[in-house]
């Protein structure tokens, strides 16, 4: 499904694309049991439309104004009465701008969710208390005036780390080469991962409340049991493309409802400390146990995986 308007104007090949970005919402709902849910949106909103009258013609007469898509995004998120997911807005507003407005063909919206989750005090939830975490929840919908879809998920700057069982070795050594092999280094990421889901058209989107938030959780999870291993005895990394591949395939064979997953997993270097003088040769005797963290310059590891006849 493309994403850009193309036409010919005057022998010339014109694309255009207009919308608002960075609309902030927060959402509050209250449940039968008196327990507050809570969530921020940063939402970004693309219209592919006929409106080139506007840009050749001085005819605004076919564009929505970018205030308004601002003002429907606070609009429907009162409209929503239930607790609803990222991925449920994005589709509630494409569809909402596909259909309402004749000229619009497509209607792309991203939904970034901060990631507020409910405070434990003494083991026990808060009725009303959040506390900021860390990765966000990302959620793109491109929905066409026929129906057709995409819809992604995504998780951005979710942090791993474990402390051994991973290495680097046999790599191409050439005289620039002074990086040593090892079996025993820590490993350490933040990871982005996308999949788009297989659904074609709007209809065939499962109707179940909180549907997309459950399978952010399940993905999440596969990603993370598989990045670490079992907890007892962990499980090793050869490297960085090793354990990314094996990320990836893994959601593939635990979710058929996904048809691609893209991974990005920059290597966040801990360098081995060793500090001598002439006095003390061995000030700091590196054993595994001290380390410089650095996050600049980072290896820069990235892959999809995807069934057979799927696009990202």
């Amino acid at each position: 499904m493309a994403q850009k308007d193309e036409v010919m104007i005057e022998g010339l090949k014109f694309e255009q694309k207009h919308g608002k970005q960075r609309v902030r919402v927060g959402r509050v709902w209250k449940d039968s049991n008196g327990f507050y849910h809570f969530v921020e949106w940063n939402v970004g909103i693309t219209l592919l439309s006929d409106c080139v009258r506007s840009y050749v013609n001085d005819d605004n007469s076919d564009i929505v104004a970018t205030d308004t898509m601002k003002n429907t995004v606070y609009a429907k998120a009162k409209e929503c009465k239930e607790q609803i997911t990222a991925e449920d807005f994005a589709i509630l507003l494409a569809k909402h701008f596909a259909s309402f407005y004749k000229q619009v063909t497509t209607a792309v919206v991203k939904v970034v969710e901060k990631p507020w989750k409910r405070v434990y005090i003494d083991g026990q939830p808060h009725r009303h208390g959040f506390e900021l975490g860390s990765e966000k929840h990302v959620a793109e919908a491109v929905l066409s005036k026929s129906g057709a879809i995409k819809l992604s998920s995504s998780i951005e700057g979710l942090s791993l780390l474990k402390a051994t069982k991973s290495g680097f070795e046999g790599y191409v050594r050439d005289k620039y080469t002074i990086l040593p092999e090892t079996r025993e280094r820590m490993l350490a990421t933040a990871v982005t991962a996308t999949w788009r889901y297989s659904f074609e058209y709007a209809h065939n989107i499962p109707s179940e409340s909180m549907y997309f938030s459950e399978r952010y959780s399940d993905v999440r999870k596969v990603l993370v049991d598989t990045f670490f291993g079992p907890p007892d005895k962990g499980v090793y990394s050869p490297s960085v493309q090793s354990t990314l591949y094996q990320m990836a395939k893994a959601v593939l064979n635990r979710f058929h409802v996904i048809s691609s997953i893209s991974l990005n997993m920059p290597n966040l270097h801990f360098l081995p400390v060793n500090l001598s003088s002439l006095q003390n040769p061995n000030l700091v005797k590196f054993a595994d146990d001290v380390f410089l963290p650095i996050d600049e310059p980072h290896g820069s590891i990235e892959a999809s995986l995807s069934r057979p006849h799927s696009r990202m």
